[in-house]
């Protein structure tokens, strides 16, 4: 186990990720593995119609994105749980950091645990999303 987990303090950033730049290209193929083949998210002319200036991405992309900077910076057979909620739409071109702080520590069913504090957010520092993992340690 690495020492930042064998005593973090709150505050300690255990989770820290960045992503490329979403382009087309990433839409479209997470579309095709996803299934989410809405049109808001790769069809600029539909996009449009709804008052938006371009396609942006889907939700569960960054959610993905969250989710796999989590279990890169925990090994997830430590992870109890994880919640995320949606607060902003990520526009494309957007470059994604995900980052975990350490909000709380507790102990429960007799093991000893932290609560993360999870964003994930673009290069202005805007959040995209926000959520939170309770992790072993």
């Amino acid at each position: 186990m690495s020492s930042r987990f064998a005593a973090p303090s709150v505050g300690a950033v255990l989770v820290d990720k960045g992503f490329p730049r979403i382009t087309r290209t990433t839409l479209a193929l997470y579309a095709g593995a996803s299934g989410d083949h809405n049109p808001m998210h790769i069809d600029i002319d539909f996009a449009k119609k709804a008052g938006f200036p371009d396609v942006f991405s889907q939700g569960m992309l960054v959610m993905a994105m969250l989710g796999q900077a989590l279990t890169d910076g925990v090994r997830p057979d430590r992870l109890r749980s994880f919640s995320t909620r949606f607060v902003a739409i990520t526009e494309l071109g957007a470059k994604i950091r995900c980052q975990g702080t350490v909000a709380e520590l507790l102990e429960a069913e007799g093991e000893k645990r932290a609560r993360l504090t999870l964003t994930a957010k673009n290069e202005a520092g805007d959040v995209k999303l926000s959520g939170e993992a309770v992790i072993s340690l």
